[in-house]
């Protein structure tokens, strides 16, 4: 009989917001929050979130934090590119067994649980998963300069290259495009924007992309569509197929449902849970090898 389902574990999922630190002890949940976590843009910062947090933790769950960190955990953290980041990571945390990644299949994870099915997720950023057979492959997630396709920043990069072209003639101009004209005060101010604009910047806009696309502008809708093949030619390639769960989550990814494949959209669930729920469920599966390893 597997009884590592009662022995408790820590999930962590932190990223450039906030970062949680859970404890599931079979029973109950115990979960504090503390600050930005990303182990490329600050590691030394997401070290001190991550011990921050298991203080707290221990206290508002009554536990030393001399027994916290001997317990199970999986650790989610923006930033974590590689084995580098990982290494230099697992060296700094106090956690004793901890398996340490990127935010990337807690998210999975928590939207999916263990059903098959794939994940796209937009929002300033994007990535896009599958989960089947009890493994996961997951693309994406390389920032603005070299990837980050259908994300808020892409679509409000797009809209941008698209009033563009509308000012050179290379299309019929649009509600949306006449605004983005008018409102950067035509195409040299546009240009001035984009040369410093954050992807924050970036996403700002999109918003306004979605909406207008809603309307029926032209603009909007080729943007649209645009970032829904890339995300149903992305999701292909990883192997969804028809009939499989297909979530979309961040704040573009929903806007997508009507621009997808019929299949696609056909397939789309609302998420069974968040990243810090995947965090915890990947933690009890690291503490079940761990039982069978000693077993």
């Amino acid at each position: 009989m597997d009884d590592s389902r009662h022995i408790p574990v820590i999930g962590i999922d932190g990223g450039g917001t906030r970062c949680r630190v859970a404890l599931d002890d079979g029973r109950g949940r115990h979960v504090v929050e503390t600050g930005s976590a990303n182990a490329s843009t600050d590691l030394a910062g997401t070290v001190r979130q991550v011990a921050e947090g298991l203080a707290a933790l221990g206290q508002a769950a009554g536990w030393a934090v001399d027994d916290l960190v001997r317990l199970p955990a999986f650790v989610g953290l923006a930033g974590v590119t590689g084995p580098a980041i990982a290494e230099a990571l697992r060296a700094a945390l106090p956690l004793v067994h901890a398996r340490i990644d990127d935010d990337r299949p807690a998210a999975l994870r928590g939207v999916l649980g263990r059903r098959d099915g794939a994940l796209a997720h937009c929002g300033t950023g994007s990535f896009f998963a599958l989960q089947a057979g009890g493994g996961m492959r997951i693309v994406g997630g390389w920032g603005s300069v070299l990837g980050d396709e259908a994300s808020a920043q892409w679509i409000g990069r797009r809209a941008l290259a698209g009033a563009l072209d509308r000012a050179d003639g290379l299309a019929a101009p649009s509600p949306l495009s006449d605004a983005l004209l008018s409102e950067f005060g035509g195409t040299a101010g546009i240009v001035a924007f984009a040369a410093t604009a954050t992807p924050a910047a970036f996403g700002a806009l999109a918003p306004r992309v979605t909406d207008r696309a809603g309307q029926g502008d032209a603009l909007a809708r080729a943007v649209m569509q645009a970032g829904a093949r890339h995300v149903a030619e992305t999701l292909a390639t990883l192997g969804w197929t028809p009939g499989r769960a297909l979530c979309l989550t961040g704040g573009i990814g929903p806007h997508f449902a009507p621009f997808l494949p019929a299949d696609m959209e056909a397939a789309i669930v609302p998420p069974e849970g968040q990243p810090l729920d995947g965090a915890l469920s990947l933690a009890r599966d690291f503490a079940r090898e761990i039982a069978h390893e000693r077993d």
